[in-house]
């Protein structure tokens, strides 16, 4: 009996201890995952109804945690004209948590929309990007119950895919100042990997980052590398590959958080089905560990 009460007790003491090591709640993530790359949104591609309804469901979880925006209804408006696109208006949803010592801004992003329909195939895009951007809820989650030090923006932006172009909106169209933006932290492709590897690209332009990284990274479950920022090595520099590029352009520092591309890159069997969702989990335990070290030390 006394041994069964030791246990009882040491149980009792480390409990809250593990779950407080756990900044992410699993379940949350992978539902949200798991929704934004099902049948009933399609794909997400822009102007479809597919992306509103994928729109919507960003902009409810935004509001249910409290976050506000410098936009009527979270909603930042673009035209897709000369996208090679009908002209529409696709839509940025930014949410926001003030700081509470820095006017400064770190702008987290991640695409929804990805290729939707094509004939007879439904392209889900469920590494590519509903994976960003279930982990960009999760961050806002996170945040809104452990305020930052410096002021985050939650933006998941529209039509990456037709050539970065809600992210260059929300860049030209920013409501503070762009010397506002201390850093642009990217989500794009992080929820599977057969290395359980994950990159955090562009410390080869901003080097001042990798120690940050590093040290965020040491107790993780997933191995963190860095590269994919070399310029004249074609398409293994990812320095233009994603929405961080429109904010590189303007000479504002970024992290890009992604795998290198798999099998189902871009193909219809990119579906909730082929994540690794505990592969997923463990990136995002990371990435949240390396946002929370970033905003204390920048």
């Amino acid at each position: 009996m006394a041994k069964r009460r030791n246990w009882l007790f040491l149980l009792f003491i480390t409990l809250p201890l593990l779950l407080s090591a756990q900044k992410i709640d699993k379940k949350d993530l992978l539902e949200d995952l798991k929704y934004l790359s099902s049948d009933k949104l399609a794909g997400r591609k822009s102007l479809t109804q597919e992306s509103l309804m994928a729109r919507e469901y960003i902009k409810q979880r935004f509001d249910s945690l409290g976050l506000t925006s410098q936009y009527t209804d979270f909603t930042q408006f673009f035209s897709l004209k000369g996208s090679g696109e009908k002209p529409g208006k696709a839509a940025n949803i930014i949410g926001f948590i003030p700081g509470q010592e820095s006017s400064q801004i770190i702008v987290i992003t991640a695409h929804y929309d990805h290729l939707g329909r094509e004939g007879d195939k439904i392209f889900y895009g469920a590494d590519d990007n509903a994976s960003g951007t279930a982990g960009l809820l999760a961050l806002a989650a996170y945040f809104s119950t452990n305020k930052p030090k410096h002021s985050l923006m939650f933006a998941a932006v529209d039509a990456e895919e037709l050539g970065l172009l809600g992210a260059r909106a929300l860049v030209k169209d920013f409501p503070f100042p762009l010397e506002n933006v201390l850093l642009n932290i990217n989500l794009d492709m992080i929820s599977r990997s057969s290395k359980n590897e994950l990159y955090a690209s562009g410390t080869r332009h901003y080097p001042q980052f990798l120690p940050l990284l590093k040290e965020s990274s040491k107790s993780a479950k997933i191995n963190l590398q860095f590269g994919h920022d070399q310029p004249g090595t074609g398409s293994d520099d990812w320095t233009n590959s994603s929405d961080h590029a429109a904010f590189h352009e303007k000479g504002i520092p970024f992290i890009y958080f992604g795998v290198e591309d798999h099998q189902d890159y871009h193909q219809s069997t990119d579906t909730y089905d082929n994540i690794d969702p505990e592969f997923f989990y463990n990136a995002m335990e990371l990435i949240v560990r390396a946002v929370e070290t970033l905003d204390e030390n920048l």
